[in-house]
């Protein structure tokens, strides 16, 4: 259902912001919103639902609209294929734990989740298993005293969606890339990284990496302790 109706809700959305008289209208109100005397919400409402209308392309003419309302349909459905396969890798993968040793330093609530996680697959009474799924993943990675076990979920769960089958997503990452960096050329960004943060608190590239490096070497610390 999500794959089908993913671009059809795109689509309208679409229509909604490319709404020529509608986008009108709220451009009006927003060129006069210092003399329409607005309170403080009313007035940062307006100057946001503008900002989203432009950022939704309302300003794009000919051409640029008709390829703008294609490129968002085309990543509805991308993006929605991409979630779906990083869901359906978490569903089928299983570690089947045997025993005690393999159950090491995992507290009730984890076992429990592991057993109900195995009679849900049809596995015998007494069994566990641990899936991808992040609320029985993560306490496993969390608590397990089995370090070979532990890289084990972690190598499956960074490779969700990363390996060749019916679920391998790195053709989707080169499409959405590429629909993303034509999303924000026909912004006139560079990148789709400029046009993302426009309206973030950062406001550039520049200003994330130099955020993440100045985090690195205390994060690093942190990892190189655990």
């Amino acid at each position: 259902v999500q794959l089908a109706m993913a671009p059809r809700l795109a689509a309208h959305e679409n229509a909604i912001y490319m709404n020529a008289k509608l986008f009108e209208r709220i451009d009006s109100l927003h060129k006069k919103r210092i003399a329409l005397g607005l309170p403080p919400t009313y007035l940062r409402l307006l100057e946001r639902i503008h900002l989203d209308f432009v950022r939704a392309g309302a300003r794009l003419e000919g051409p640029q609209r008709e390829r703008y309302g294609q490129v968002m349909t085309g990543l509805a459905e991308l993006c929605t294929r991409f979630s779906q396969n990083v869901l359906a890798e978490e569903a089928a993968y299983t570690l089947v734990l045997h025993g005690e040793a393999d159950l090491e330093g995992l507290p009730t609530f984890v076992r429990s989740a592991a057993a109900n996680a195995a009679r849900q697959r049809g596995f015998a009474e007494g069994q566990y298993v641990i899936t991808l799924s992040p609320s029985l993943a993560e306490p496993f990675l969390t608590f397990s005293a089995r370090r070979d076990l532990r890289e084990t979920i972690w190598q499956a769960r960074v490779a969700r969606g990363a390996k060749a089958g019916p679920h391998d997503n790195r053709p989707f990452v080169a499409q959405i890339m590429a629909l993303r960096q034509e999303q924000a050329a026909l912004h006139g960004y560079a990148s789709y990284t400029d046009y993302e943060l426009a309206d973030r608190m950062a406001g550039t590239p520049a200003a994330v990496s130099a955020l993440l490096q100045q985090a690195w070497q205390p994060a690093k610390s942190f990892a190189e302790q655990d």
